[in-house]
């Protein structure tokens, strides 16, 4: 008895807003991770617990708002995609994910450990296909 040929599984096109938003989400579980995998490294709990923040130095309240609007950017970007007219969110996916890439780039530094490479690896990639997507942004036939 020969098996059944089976139906080829359907490919849903997914909308480029979606795309993003997809993107700028799975960039955030990346940040949170990265975080959270970094407290286990020798001296980072108790460098919190003296008030030190990495590379930023001392904290300050300043400092923390600083990151805290680093962080929510991203964040927003997840519903922003969605929402925001096309052509300004085009600009602001291209524009964020180039910035956010160069910031990634930034803080990989000789000496990181392998996790913290690897997150920012990844992250450098999503913020790059982040801008691409909106690059390449379909266009309606006029």
């Amino acid at each position: 008895m020969a098996a059944a040929k089976k139906a080829a599984l359907a490919d849903t096109r997914i909308d480029v807003k979606l795309k993003l938003a997809a993107a700028w989400a799975s960039l955030m579980f990346c940040y949170v991770y990265g975080d959270y995998f970094g407290f286990y490294r020798p001296g980072k709990l108790d460098d919190m617990l003296h008030g030190r923040m990495g590379p930023l130095g001392e904290v300050t309240q300043g400092v923390l708002l600083g990151t805290s609007i680093m962080m929510a950017i991203p964040a927003l970007m997840v519903f922003l995609c969605v929402v925001v007219k096309p052509a300004v969110s085009r600009w602001l996916n291209i524009f964020l994910g180039l910035a956010y890439a160069a910031i990634m780039v930034l803080t990989m530094r000789g000496g990181a450990w392998n996790f913290y490479l690897f997150f920012g690896v990844v992250e450098i990639a999503l913020c790059l296909l982040i801008a691409w997507q909106a690059w390449k942004w379909p266009r309606i036939a006029a």
